[in-house]
């Protein structure tokens, strides 16, 4: 009686090791028929930084490769002629202060004099005039200041928006005209750029999800992303479009990168590869049959990596659908 009692406590307790094991019901599933195409790192939008003035490049604060946030000062253009400029309008305007401050004295005597009847009306009118004129033109000038310094401000050229620079065309002591680049910037939204065959364009359109191998990247397994637009133009028999995947990398702009892309879809057996062994060179799958569990050998497919299953392995033969694996 003791003997019966230990049996069952121990196939009490090696039974729920059994049927806690984790199961996958095998069903048929849509599988894309891949295809691998290159695809290269690209940026939306690719914005020179100009000059605004013409002169030299007296300080250059970049170089290729350097990141740089938007309003960043990349380099500083001198003109020599705004500088004189500057100093014959000074000279003007201390002129034109002294005018001033002689005309506001002889204003302030006329009218005490006129207050005090000494002179006529007539002369009361042409120093208030004097004065009105001697306050305009000191205004204009200061204003003309204004403009100058203005120009001198622009000579700093500024980066129009956040991102990489990926070509610098000058050097200091370079001399350049308004509107001329002195660099270029790749902006941070970095794509990738597919050219895809024209006879898949039909397959090919916005939503899609794209595979990466993720050592392409940096990263361990499979990468997915989006692809978010299809241009609609062909080019050399090419399909053009955009992909979105996260953790793209910013550096090497034009980096070529193998991903694949769906060209139609099929249905097939789907299984996640934590339920296949193989022994001896010959894979298995675990199948529940009744309150056995049979070992049956398979013929496996490649690797169907997808969001939802990252492991995901295509059986060719020796399972059916509603068969029940057990995991090893």
């Amino acid at each position: 009686m003791h003997r019966r009692t230990i049996i069952a406590a121990l196939l009490a307790l090696y039974a729920p090791q059994v049927w806690a094991a984790e199961t996958f019901t095998v069903a048929p599933r849509a599988v894309a028929d891949e295809k691998a195409v290159f695809a290269t790192v690209e940026t939306a939008n690719v914005v020179p930084a100009r000059a605004r003035i013409g002169g030299t490049v007296v300080e250059l604060n970049v170089k290729d490769g350097d990141e740089v946030t938007q309003g960043q000062v990349v380099a500083t253009i001198g003109d020599e002629k705004l500088v004189l400029q500057m100093k014959s309008l000074d000279a003007q305007i201390a002129g034109l202060e002294a005018q001033l401050s002689q005309a506001d004295i002889n204003l302030k005597r006329a009218e005490d004099l006129f207050a005090k009847g000494t002179i006529p009306r007539t002369n009361l009118d042409q120093a208030q005039t004097a004065f009105n004129v001697a306050t305009n033109t000191h205004r204009a000038k200061v204003a003309e200041r204004s403009v100058v310094e203005q120009q001198l401000a622009e000579g700093k050229v500024l980066a129009p928006t956040a991102g990489r620079v990926l070509t610098v065309p000058v050097t200091s002591g370079a001399v350049i005209l308004p509107g001329e680049a002195v660099a270029t910037i790749a902006e941070k939204n970095f794509v990738l750029r597919l050219r895809v065959p024209e006879r898949h364009a039909t397959t090919l359109k916005a939503g899609d999800t794209i595979r990466v191998d993720g050592t392409e990247l940096g990263a361990n397994g499979a990468k997915f992303g989006t692809i978010e637009l299809v241009y609609p133009q062909i080019q050399d028999g090419r399909v053009v479009a955009d992909a979105k995947v996260q953790g793209l990398g910013d550096y090497f702009v034009g980096e070529r990168i193998r991903v694949w892309v769906a060209a139609g879809k099929r249905d097939s057996i789907v299984v996640p590869s934590s339920f296949i062994i193989t022994r001896f060179g010959v894979d298995y799958a675990r199948v529940r049959k009744g309150s056995e569990v049979v070992d049956v050998p398979v013929q496996r497919g490649r690797a169907q990596p997808r969001p939802d299953m990252p492991d995901a392995l295509e059986i060719l033969s020796g399972l059916n659908s509603g068969d029940i694996l057990v995991q090893p």
